[in-house]
């Protein structure tokens, strides 16, 4: 196996149900247009309270892929 080159993009995911699932959303959706998608690294957490709840959540990640030879 040889070396690897790598690039990072930081993206938002959001979903009014939990982090792990604006985590998923993150990573489908990019999926579309980026190919080789190897890990995600998550750098932020944050979300929205409407009437002293949680309303939504948003989650700040980077995610590398391989660059092809």
């Amino acid at each position: 196996m040889g070396s690897h080159v790598y690039k990072k993009v930081e993206l938002v995911g959001s979903s009014p149900d939990s982090i792990e699932a604006a985590i998923e959303n993150a990573v489908e959706v990019a999926g579309k247009s980026l190919k080789n998608m190897d890990w995600f690294e998550v750098i932020g957490t944050r979300g929205h309270i409407r009437d002293g709840k949680v309303a939504h959540y948003q989650v700040e990640l980077k995610v590398g892929f391989r660059i092809e030879n």
